[in-house]
């Protein structure tokens, strides 16, 4: 097995598959709970809010297990805010990213009363001034600073470059804040950055804050006093052999360079709290030769775990062996899933021992596994199961067959 902190055994991981069906989704309530302690009771001398990234995994009984916990939410559309109610967590706690929010997002999350909106262009402080004037409200505010800072990652996942659509330009964001600042409606809190993600050397961020620093000293100078700094999230996981910083070395580093500087740290993990609990459980259907080429073909697929076709993303896969009638030669194999898409791999040139009927276990599997996941080739969403101490409890169910045009209409004779 791979060395990756759960507490998955061969056991309980036949158990899940026995009692579920494969494909499975399977969390270990230990490791999120371990994984998030170490950003929220991390030593600091500065004030520090986790928001947790709902993006990564958005299960319901996730995010109540971290709002028990005492996390934010770091959340990117309406759904996502709903979610984190339902769940019990707290709207003040709440952060409120992306590009395209709407005026019903933007008056929802104005009811409730969200920490604030991340804003990312001029025209966006415009909108959510104008939806909170219609109500006589205020709108809590920070801005999104691109600091055009290179996070050295993958380009589907960077974000803090001049290139990319998010946030406002280092060079415009004085003026930005001094317009923000004259609008009736907004109330300037904060100011925020997110230069990307599974990010393994501390360099980017600090570069990225020295940057962001200059501007609340210079906006302090003009008196625009903030009350808090947000350098997003982005801190990336052991998937395969990277050594990555603990949210506690980051964390001190930032505080340090903050010095004496009042300010509430904000940090938006998701990664890095839920990708290392998870796991995706699936069987070998058949295998299959083509010109010593071994295939092994099983029922997740690109669907159901998206990484790997869409920015090659690399999962650690193990065995574990079912009912074998001769023994399995350890040889290359691509794990291939039921997807008519020559992109539909899990992983390729793996070297395992594999007979048919096996169950294979993909690792790192909890961020962007099922919430990225689709209907794609109809074909149902699995369900996700936690672990609970020694406990295996189903907290989304398998989808079935009728599910995939439930809200689908037959057109009238």
């Amino acid at each position: 097995m791979s060395p990756i902190n759960t507490n998955f055994s061969s056991t309980v991981i036949r158990e899940a598959a026995n009692t579920f069906g494969t494909p499975l989704y399977l969390y270990d309530e230990a490791a999120i709970r371990h994984a998030f302690l170490a950003w929220h009771e991390a030593p600091s001398h500065h004030s520090v809010l986790t928001c947790y990234a709902v993006k990564a995994n958005s299960n319901i009984a996730v995010l109540q297990l971290l709002s028990r916990l005492g996390a934010g939410f770091d959340i990117v559309s309406q759904g996502e805010l709903e979610r984190v109610l339902h769940a019990g967590g707290l709207p003040e706690r709440i952060v409120f990213s992306g590009v395209g929010k709407s005026t019903a997002a933007i008056a929802r999350a104005l009811e409730v009363g969200i920490k604030c909106f991340n804003v990312e262009s001029i025209r966006e402080l415009e909108h959510i001034n104008s939806v909170a004037a219609e109500r006589g409200l205020s709108a809590k505010v920070s801005l999104r600073v691109n600091p055009d800072v290179d996070a050295n990652t993958h380009p589907y996942i960077s974000t803090g470059l001049k290139s990319n659509k998010f946030g406002i330009s280092h060079e415009e964001a004085v003026s930005a804040y001094r317009y923000a600042s004259s609008l009736a409606h907004l109330d300037v809190v904060g100011i925020d950055c997110h230069i990307g993600s599974q990010i393994t050397e501390l360099e980017p961020f600090l570069a990225s804050l020295d940057r962001l620093l200059e501007l609340i000293d210079q906006l302090a100078e003009d008196g625009i006093h903030l009350r808090h700094l947000d350098l997003g999230g982005g801190l990336g996981i052991c998937y395969t052999d990277e050594q990555v910083p603990s949210a506690q070395s980051y964390i001190a580093a930032v505080s340090e360079k903050l010095g004496s500087r009042s300010l509430e740290l904000v940090f938006e993990p998701g990664r890095s709290i839920v990708a290392n609990a998870g796991i995706l459980i699936t069987e070998v259907i058949l295998s299959k030769e083509n010109t010593g080429k071994h295939f092994a073909i099983v029922d997740a697929a690109m669907n159901d775990l998206m990484r790997p076709a869409l920015y090659q993303g690399h999962h650690h896969i193990d065995v574990v062996a079912g009912p074998r009638i001769l023994a399995a030669t350890e040889q290359s194999w691509d794990i291939v899933g039921p997807v008519c898409e020559t992109g539909d791999f899990l992983g390729l040139n793996r070297q395992l021992s594999i007979a048919e009927r096996d169950l294979l276990v993909i690792h790192s599997a909890g961020a962007y596994g099922f919430t990225m996941s689709s209907n794609y080739n109809s074909r149902p969403r699995c369900a996700e199961v936690l672990l609970r101490k020694d406990q295996l409890v189903e907290i989304r169910s398998r989808e079935v067959i009728t599910d995939l045009f439930a809200h689908e209409q037959l057109l009238a004779e």
